[in-house]
This record gives structure tokens, sequence and C-alpha cells, in this order.
């Protein structure tokens, strides 16, 4: 946002919203005090009007008056985006918002992230649910040993590895079919095919083994697949 965090670092922090992954909280103060409280770090007095709509967005409405130590974990977890919204930052930092919350908070929080990007908010999110980086993230890095080895849009990230899965219950699969495994877990294989037709091949094989198939299903390739082959050829490329 074009400050120094050390010569101008009023300015700069004035620009950042985070919400940390730990429930930090001070049990004194009730929803609304605390949210009163965070906006007097930042020098802002009778925003109560902000205070409500971001209560209302949180659905914390009926919570407003009630101490913090006697909300739900998702409740707190909500509370501490609200303090990280009270002065509007233009740039909010969200460190794994979603870990630990029922799925119904995690569907209202998802709600609101769009609404806050689409009104003109940066959004840096952590997280290790990928499906909530697919779904929520125009660009995306992963990290690994704490250097990034992929960073792209999440389109391309997809198109590097375009292709389908199929999902295969059985207690083993052909020998020559090991190498297109994405991953297993037990008796389920995930094995990349490129198109259609090699499904076809795929069950040809099955049958000439004489291996029984219990469930079989096909998708294409998500965001999990593509984290899985990235951080597996990792290691190969550093070596190189």
């Amino acid at each position: 946002m074009g400050h120094d965090v050390v010569d101008d670092y009023r300015a700069a922090r004035r620009a950042l919203g985070v919400v940390p992954q730990e429930l930090v909280f001070d049990p004194f103060f009730s929803v609304r005090e605390t949210l009163r409280i965070q906006s007097g770090y930042f020098g802002l007095t009778r925003n109560d009007d902000w205070i409500d709509e971001i209560l209302h967005h949180l659905d914390l409405t009926a919570k407003a008056d009630v101490n913090m130590r006697s909300l739900s974990g998702g409740m707190k977890r909500r509370v501490l985006v609200g303090q990280a919204l009270v002065h509007r930052p233009p740039v909010i930092v969200l460190d794994e918002p979603t870990a630990g919350v029922d799925v119904e908070l995690r569907q209202s929080l998802w709600a609101f992230i769009r609404k806050l990007n689409a009104s003109g908010h940066t959004v840096i999110l952590t997280t290790h649910y990928l499906e909530e980086a697919e779904a929520l993230c125009g660009r995306i890095a992963m990290l690994k040993a704490g250097r990034v080895v992929a960073l792209d849009t999440k389109q391309a990230l997809l198109s590097r590895f375009s292709g389908l899965t199929v999902r295969v219950i059985a207690h083993d699969i052909p020998p020559s079919w090991r190498e297109r495994v994405v991953r297993r877990t037990g008796d389920v294989w995930h094995i990349g095919i490129e198109r259609y037709a090699d499904l076809e091949g795929l069950l040809a094989a099955m049958r000439s083994a004489g291996i029984d198939i219990q469930e079989l299903a096909l998708a294409e390739t998500d965001l999990e697949q593509v984290f899985l082959r990235i951080m597996r050829a990792e290691p190969a490329k550093a070596a190189a």
C-alpha cells in the first residue's frame, strides 16, 4: 500500500487487519465492548453503525452484549474477524479463519469473505482446506519447507495437470498402472488418466489381473490433486 512499516508504521498498521489462528480474547468484556476497544486502538470513536453492520454480517447481533467468556469457539472466531475489520483496512490477512469451526459458520464466513473481496478489500488467506482455497482464491501460492513452489491463478494451476482422476476401491491395481497413482489411502486408489478412453484400458487390465473392483468413480482434476503432484515433483527438481 506504499507505506514504510518502520517510518510510517501507523499508516501501515491502519491498512492491515489480521485474524490470528489462535483464539485470543479479553475475557472481561462483551462482544460490542471488544469491538469498540479495538476501534480505539486506531483512533476511531462513534463508529457503532459500522460495528452493527459487522455484527450483522457475522451473525453476532444476538451476542453483542454477551461476555466473551460465554461464547463458543466458533463465535469467538467470528469476533476475531470483526476485530480485524473495525478500522476498515484495505488488506485483510486471515490465518486459517475456519479451523475447527462447524460447516454452517464456514459457509457464512466464506460468503462474508467474498463480499469483502468484491467490495475492494485484498484478502490474504492461509488455509489447509484446499477446497476453501479453490472456492475463494483467485491466485494461489503453495509452500513447502518455507519456500514457494507454485504461484499462479487457480485456472493456470488446474490446467497444468489437466485430465481426469479415477477413484477405485480395490485390494490392488495392475503394476503397469501404479505410476499413474496420484494418491492412495488403504484400498482407495486415485489414478490419473488423460482421456475417457484410458478408462477402458484400466478396466481391461483390472479384469485381466483378476482384481475385483468394489467401487469406481470418475472426476476432473481438482486443486488437491494438483497440490499433491507439485509436492511430489519438488524433490526431483531440487536435486536437479
